[in-house]
């Protein structure tokens, strides 16, 4: 599903944040990493250990993440998935163990979610001119939908033994809304194997930290306000060793004859979302986890988004769209994990 994350600013470009920042204790030296990836860009910091830089850390990162891209992407016509995508037959299609474990998660989040986070969804976001192609001419037909929803649904793939396949052949999936999670964890897993303790991995807003900062305080992470016509925060937060992910429709949506549709489709009706929850945060030990888990929060709403925290004990920070501007709510378990500043 194509997806337009809030962008998760550091805190450290705030004012305010600099006096929460000041420390006491001599601070260490930093190394930030920056390249491109997965359409978008990443950053990585980390506190350097004993003084000693690591050689060839960066080639290992981007190694790994061309490794993911070639696997998952969607925009490579040679990649592994989308070879699966235009497979037109139903029997077994062989994959990574990576693709494996990403699709499992997946149809994992898309069983917790009531279906909400369909990683098939893909042909009816093109249809409302939010993928690739551009606005339709015209609003997509009662008919047009129900065509494509033919082939589009979670339980039309299924894993077994390294291998996936699909109900239906012209059934597509694409891993957008989990790749770049998956890609921070994998950056994650790299800097531990050297042993590094203090780091902030981002990709395309997708969020991992865990430690300190090289002066000793924590990673404070801004949530933003989710307004179109400015750059403002909403909560300043310490998530402390864990991923930060966010989802929302307040930017990426057109209007046509007075109406507004959103970039996030509902599997569920094949059109656009028309509640008004308009921003969630999710804050998770896995990132991949936490970028589909905000996605399929602000698919499903206000009151399913509370029920399933709640049930599932998930740490999750909702904002809906009031007649007086906005409403939050915190989960109990975002509560007790994450340090709210403001």
């Amino acid at each position: 599903m194509t997806r337009f994350a809030i962008r998760i600013m550091l805190a450290a470009l705030a004012v305010g944040i600099l006096i929460l920042a000041s420390c006491s204790k001599d601070p260490l030296p930093v190394v930030h990493l920056q390249g491109s990836t997965m359409g978008t860009t990443y950053n990585v910091k980390y506190v350097v250990v004993d003084g000693i830089e690591i050689d060839n850390l960066q080639q290992q990162i981007d190694e790994r993440l061309v490794d993911v891209n070639k696997k998952m992407s969607t925009y490579d016509p040679t990649s592994e998935l989308s070879r699966f995508n235009q497979y037109r037959y139903t029997d077994d299609f062989a994959i990574s163990p990576d693709t494996h474990y990403v699709v499992e998660e997946a149809l994992h989040l898309a069983r917790l979610s009531n279906g909400v986070l369909d990683v098939t969804v893909g042909p009816l976001v093109n249809l409302w001119g939010f993928g690739p192609n551009k606005q339709p001419e015209t609003t997509p037909t009662q008919m047009q939908i129900d065509d494509i929803r033919a082939y589009v649904g979670y339980d039309k793939i299924s894993l077994s033994d390294g291998v996936i396949r699909k109900s239906h052949p012209m059934t597509y999936v694409d891993l957008s809304t989990i790749a770049k999670g998956y890609g921070v964890d994998e950056v994650a897993r790299i800097l531990e194997s050297h042993n590094l303790a203090n780091y902030l991995v981002e990709i395309g807003g997708e969020m991992r930290v865990k430690g300190e900062r090289g002066d000793g305080s924590e990673w404070i992470i801004a949530i933003e306000k989710p307004v179109s016509t400015e750059r403002a925060i909403q909560k300043l937060v310490s998530v402390g060793e864990n991923a930060i992910a966010t989802s929302g429709d307040y930017r990426n949506y057109y209007e046509e004859d007075g109406v507004r549709y959103s970039h996030l489709i509902d599997p569920n009706t094949g059109k656009p979302i028309t509640h008004n929850l308009v921003a969630v945060t999710v804050v998770h030990p896995s990132s991949m986890t936490a970028d589909g888990l905000a996605t399929a929060f602000n698919v499903m709403g206000w009151e399913s988004a509370k029920a399933i925290a709640e049930q599932e004990k998930l740490a999750v920070f909702l904002i809906r769209r009031t007649a007086d501007g906005f409403e939050e709510y915190i989960s109990s378990e975002f509560d007790k994990l994450v340090d709210v500043k403001n």
